[in-house]
């Protein structure tokens, strides 16, 4: 199901404000994941794209963040705008899908090569003896591709999450915030206030 419009022009209007208001990195958002048995883990992701299908971002997919998503395929995200008047936060919940390929393709082809070398060397969440050990990785992949493009691993997608809960959170005095909550609930959107 897609986003309902006014959910996707509030968050992108929101966006723009705290990309204008100066906020340091206003695509990072707390990305939640679980284990089926319910641990859960919490890491800082960038954001690189919401549409009307939903919001996506790109890993490493044999990390610990791609492993809880293979094997529990939900999660939650969290901006934080302290920029934006009195702060403001939008929470989102929902079900996780793979991108395509050629999404994923044409994402990594954006990369700088840096980073594209660094998806190839780094075994994500994995233990490191040494960081002389991964400067060397990084090396022999950068060697392996010289002279021309660096190809998308295998192992290095993106996900898309489908929204099915939106909280648009506004800080307000007192601790009187100003809470708006978007639930697709049978296929439909609906709205309605929080109490803070």
């Amino acid at each position: 199901m897609s986003l309902a419009p006014e959910i996707l022009d509030t968050f992108q209007r929101l966006l723009a404000e705290a990309e204008a208001a100066g906020e340091p990195e206003p695509t990072a958002m707390t990305l939640a994941t679980a284990t089926p048995d319910g641990r859960v883990s919490a890491r800082t992701v960038l954001l690189k794209g919401a549409d009307p299908a939903g919001f996506v971002f790109y890993t490493n997919t044999l990390s610990h963040k791609g492993r809880q998503l293979a094997a529990n395929p939900h999660a939650a995200l969290l901006f934080l705008w302290k920029r934006l008047r009195n702060q403001v936060q939008v929470r989102i919940e929902g079900a996780i899908e793979p991108v395509t390929a050629t999404e994923a393709d044409a994402y990594f082809a954006t990369r700088p090569r840096d980073s594209q070398i660094g998806a190839w060397a780094s075994i994500q969440s994995e233990e490191l003896a040494s960081r002389e050990v991964f400067e060397q990785r990084c090396a022999e992949f950068d060697d392996r591709f010289a002279g021309g493009p660096v190809p998308r691993p295998p192992h290095w997608s993106g996900y898309r999450l489908r929204a099915e809960r939106v909280e648009f959170w506004y800080g307000m005095p007192f601790r009187l915030h100003d809470r708006h909550l978007w639930q697709l609930r049978d296929g439909r959107w609906s709205e309605c206030l929080l109490y803070p």
